[in-house]
Formats: C-alpha cells, structure tokens, sequence
C-alpha cells in the first residue's frame, strides 16, 4: 500500500509539474511577437533584430551541443550533417525571418493566430509526400481554422495596418515553412535524437542571421537604444531558450499529444498580452475567429493523436 501511495503521488507531481511547464512554455513562445513589437518601437530592421536575438540565445545551444558531445555521442553522418544544414535553415532561420518581417506589419495576435495554422499545413504536406488521406472531420477542422483567420483578418482590417496583406501572407510564408521543417525533420530527429538535433540546427539558424546581417547591414546598425536590446535578451531568453526546455520536460512527464493540446491557450495569451502591453484591440469578431482557430486545432491535434 505505501508503494502504491508513493508512486501515486509521484505520478500525480509528474502530471503537475509536466501541465505547468507546458503552460509555462506556451506563455513563453507566446511573448515572442509581444517583444518583437515592442522592439520595432524604436526602429530596428528585422535583419538586425534577428541577428540580434540569435547572438543571445546561441551561446546556450553551443553550451548543449557541447555536452552532448562530452556524453559520447555517435558523430554526425555526412548524411545528418546535410539534414541539420538544410532543415535548421528551412525550419528556424528561413521561418523567424519571415515572421519578423511580417510583424512589421500586422498584430501580434493575428501573427500567432496564424503561426498556430501549422498543423493543419502539416496535415496538408504529409498527406500529398506520403499519400495518405484526410477524413472529413480533419477536413471540416481545417475549414473551421481557416475561417476562423478570415474573422480575425476582417477586425485587423477594420482597426487600421497598411501592408496587412503583405504581412500575412509572411507570416503565412514563415509557417509554411516551419510545417515543412516538421514534415522533414521526424526521421532524423529519430536518428539523432530531439535535444541535439534541436541544438545543432539553432546553430546553424544563428550562424545563418549572422552571416545576413553582416552581408546585409554595417555595424554601425548595432548602434540602438538599450531597450532593442533588453526586448532581444527577453526573446533570446524567455521565447526562445526556456521554453524549450520547458517543453522537453513537459513532454517527459504528460506526453506530445497533452503539451500539445497545452500549447493552444498560446495563441489566447498573446492576444490578451497584446491587449495589456500593445494596447491592441479585443473585439468579437476576434474572439469568435480565435475559438475557431483553437477549436480546429484541437480537433486535429486529438484526431492525430488517436491515429
């Protein structure tokens, strides 16, 4: 009996430490266009931005892939070498700078509204590589998640943002990519496993924004306000770094399908974060479109889930 109570308790500690990261890792992804905008309050480029972001977060990367290294692991074939190049390029370089472009342009909560699309894309691409079929409740999910982004582009275009076409299609453009990433990426992290595929592909992502900013921007663009600098530091940090490893635990302890199902109160805090930091504009058009979008979302997420 007191086996059976510890164990008890231990599982029921996994399941609230493993809820709570998970949220606390949504909360964090989330804040990233919340810091973005209030970056570009002063002015910086999304090239610099960018650069800027990977500067501070890097250094953590390199500190894993270290470790990694120190734990003995198999090295790299030419094979995985090649897919880390091309999938951290296509999935973490190529798709925040799309997404930094396009918050240029439009709200914060219509930008991760739209990042949130993903799985549905996913769904997309794995059924036209793979030949599989969509069952019509996927599909109905995935109409109900696209009219649901119509809503909440129709109030974005009401309130005001000259170049929201623009910045949506980017935006757009940023999670095609991503889900592509997603798509390709299974087999090798797989093979090379989440934690150092996930290290070795931000390097290569932030050797990538570097390389851009050097060819693209003098240095003389570094010279910004301390603020840039303190939002980059908070990216870098708080939506970059932490959340992913609190993901990873989560994941540990309640499983993909549940720190998923998690990570859809995301896109809900960033349009309440956006309202108190961003002064952006809550209405019920918006609020109904957002309920379509998670309420789509989820729907395939349980839907995969039981696949």
């Amino acid at each position: 009996m007191r086996a059976n109570h510890s164990r008890n308790i231990r599982v029921n500690r996994d399941a609230f430490f493993g809820v709570a990261f998970a949220l606390l890792a949504a909360i964090g992804f989330s804040a990233k266009a919340i810091l973005v905008k209030l970056a570009y309050l002063d002015s910086p480029d999304a090239i610099t931005l960018l650069a800027l972001r990977m500067v501070f977060s890097v250094p953590f990367f390199i500190g894993i892939a270290l470790w990694i290294r120190h734990q003995h692991a198999q090295p790299l074939s030419m094979h995985d070498r090649l897919l880390v190049l091309g999938l951290g390029l296509l999935g973490y370089y190529l798709s925040s700078f799309l997404d930094f472009l396009g918050l240029q342009y439009i709200s914060a909560g219509l930008e991760r509204l739209i990042l949130f699309l993903y799985p549905t894309m996913t769904v997309i691409l794995s059924a036209l590589v793979y030949k599989r079929a969509i069952g019509r409740q996927t599909v109905a999910a995935m109409m109900l998640c696209y009219a649901g982004i119509v809503l909440v582009f129709l109030h974005n275009a009401e309130v005001k943002q000259d170049g929201i076409f623009l910045g949506a299609a980017l935006v757009f453009a940023s999670t095609l990519s991503y889900s592509v990433y997603l798509v390709g990426a299974g087999h090798a992290i797989a093979r090379i496993g989440t934690t150092r595929f996930t290290a070795y592909a931000m390097m290569v992502a932030s050797a990538a924004s570097l390389l851009q900013f050097l060819a693209m921007r003098p240095l003389s663009a570094l010279d910004l306000p301390v603020h840039v600098y303190q939002m980059a530091i908070a990216m870098a940090l708080f939506s970059t770094v932490l959340p992913a490893f609190l993901l990873s635990y989560a994941i540990r302890r309640i499983g993909s399908g549940s720190a998923s199902l998690i990570g859809s109160v995301g896109p809900v805090a960033t349009i309440y974060m956006a309202y108190v930091f961003l002064n952006e504009d809550i209405s019920l058009l918006q609020i109904i479109g957002s309920s379509l979008v998670l309420g789509g979302v989820l729907i395939i997420s349980m839907s995969s889930e039981r696949g």
